[in-house]
């Protein structure tokens, strides 16, 4: 399937966060929502981007934001990974990838030269109506909250 671009519809879906708790689109209608895609708990990168939207988070708020971070990790990783780092947020568990794929965040990405497929590092800035207005695909992970902002002020 193709990424979702500027313009889809964000499709409806039923997941559950690092509590055990389930998360429907539904949850945040009429809400502006971020929703960021990141590979793995507790790798650099991923501690970096999730850290800097922890820490912007009461500002984020202000602007009408809510945040779902969406990787393949499990619960437990998930639980773990928020509570060692203090997230106000939900972190999807889609450990059948099926968000992944609808979104389109899964394909071929390379390392040190191994070619391999994986989730790629992406965010989708959703307005009240569901509707996605921006699709940020070069994260810069220690100052992702301002590469937000700059999209979509709020």
């Amino acid at each position: 399937m193709k990424r979702l671009q500027a313009g889809d519809l964000v499709p409806d879906f039923t997941a559950t966060d690092q509590h055990g708790k389930t998360i429907t689109l539904s949850d945040f209608s009429g809400e502006k929502l971020i929703i960021y895609f990141y590979p793995k708990d507790n790798t650099p990168g991923c501690t970096a981007e999730a850290c800097n939207l922890r820490d912007n988070y009461a500002l984020l708020q202000k602007k009408g934001f809510k945040i779902i971070g969406i990787s393949a990790d499990s619960e437990k990783s998930h639980r773990s990974f928020s509570e060692k780092f203090s997230l106000p947020f939900p972190l999807i568990a889609d450990t059948d990838k099926e968000l992944i794929t609808r979104f389109g965040v899964w394909g071929p990405k390379k390392f040190m030269g191994r070619e391999y497929k994986g989730i790629h590092r992406i965010t989708f800035i959703i307005d009240e109506n569901g509707v996605i207005r921006h699709v940020i695909d070069n994260v810069k992970t220690k100052d992702h909250t301002a590469q937000i902002l700059d999209r979509y002020p709020g």
